[in-house]
This record gives C-alpha cells, structure tokens and sequence, in this order.
C-alpha cells in the first residue's frame, strides 16, 4: 500500500508540476484549484470520500454505475476487498499536492538556459524532462520520496476516519493496529511493542534510504 500511494502521488504532483512549468493562461487558478486537497483539513475531506464510498447513494456508484455502466451492480466500498482501492484512492488525494508543491519549488531552481540550449540542440519535451528535469529534480526526489514514506506508513487518520475503529483487512494499516491494541483492547503492552518495532523499522529504512542515495550522489559526482 505504502509503495503505491508514494508512487503515485510523486508520478502525478511530478506530472501536475511539469505541466504547470511553462506560462499559460489560467495557470494561476490551475496551481490554486490542484492545491486545495492538501490545504483542507483531514477529517473533513476523508469525512467527505466516505460519503462518496456509500453503497446506496454514494457518488462514486453513481458514477461509475448508474452513468457509466462500469460496473454490473454497485459495489461496496468501505468493506471487503474493495476497501484497499478506497483507502489508496483518498491517500493518493491527499498525497500528491504536497508532491505537487515540492517538485514545482524545485523547478524553479532549473536555469531555463539548459531547457534553450537543449532545443537549440534539436531535444525535444521529452528528451529535456529525461535528460534535464529528472536528473536536476533527484535532490529533491531523495527528500520527497521519503518523507512520503513516513508520512504514508504513519498515517492513522485516514483509515480510521474512513473505516472506523475496526479497519477491512484489506485496509488493515499498522497504525490501526497499534490503536486497536492499546485503546480497544486494552492491551498496552502490545501496542507499546508495536509501537517500538515502528519506530526501530522506519529508523532502519530512513538510514539505509540516506546511505543508499548518498552513494548515488558521490557516483553520480564521479
């Protein structure tokens, strides 16, 4: 679940920002109108996905159902298997603003000299995002990405929002899970150990993250 918000959300805030990188009319209200999942507050813009999830008259059915005949009957989001796509859908939506907003902060740090001489060489839009954009962007890529991660795999508010206290095992997050432990069941002890093991196993993937991009860095130097 972890790797496909992160990926998603760093594909489409990448995507979103290129796209937003050259002038054109209306960008201004384009930038803002992108923006605004990640400038709502959590609970009420997952309060809001949980309505559209309901089977009988939710709009995502009725949608995909009633006026685009994808699906044979409504399907139920916020239980069984489906609650998987639910929950990555509202993270994504959440997510990639925030990506949005750091790849478009290091754009503008790209001298526009490169983008010239590249199409004076005959590169076209394609050419000068792999060779310029994405090569200038790994810096900052390094950080987005992690901080994604963390904030993905800590992330406790959507699923509980969404599903309540008992998440679909689909959905089954560790956050829910350390919650369930200390606070439903009263089991303090698990939830404590939990809790730990986290702490130990994001502190070993954020080390071995920073050692494997600087090696990357000092190669890519050489």
């Amino acid at each position: 679940f972890t790797l496909l918000s992160v990926g998603l959300c760093w594909a489409i805030g990448t995507t979103a920002a290129i796209y937003l990188q050259d002038t054109f009319r209306g960008r201004g209200l384009l930038r803002a109108v992108f923006l605004i999942p990640y400038a709502l507050p959590v609970y009420a813009a997952v309060i809001t996905w949980a309505f559209m999830f309901q089977h009988d008259n939710g709009l995502v059915n009725h949608v995909l159902h009633d006026q685009l005949h994808l699906t044979d009957q409504p399907s139920f989001w916020l239980i069984g298997d489906n609650s998987f796509y639910a929950l990555l859908t509202v993270s994504v939506w959440k997510g990639w603003p925030f990506a949005f907003l750091i790849v478009m902060a290091g754009l503008q740090n790209i001298p526009r000299e490169l983008y010239e001489a590249a199409a004076l060489d005959g590169a076209g839009m394609w050419q000068q995002i792999r060779r310029i954009t994405l090569p200038s962007l790994r810096p900052v890529n390094q950080v987005l990405v992690l901080v994604l991660f963390l904030w993905t795999f800590n992330d406790f508010n959507t699923p509980y929002v969404l599903f309540g206290k008992s998440a679909p095992e689909a959905a089954d997050l560790i956050s829910v899970h350390i919650y369930q432990s200390s606070f439903v069941t009263w089991n303090f002890g698990t939830g404590s150990a939990m809790s730990v093991l986290l702490l130990l196993f994001l502190l070993v993937v954020t080390g071995v993250y920073l050692l494997l991009t600087s090696r990357g860095r000092k190669t890519a130097d050489v």
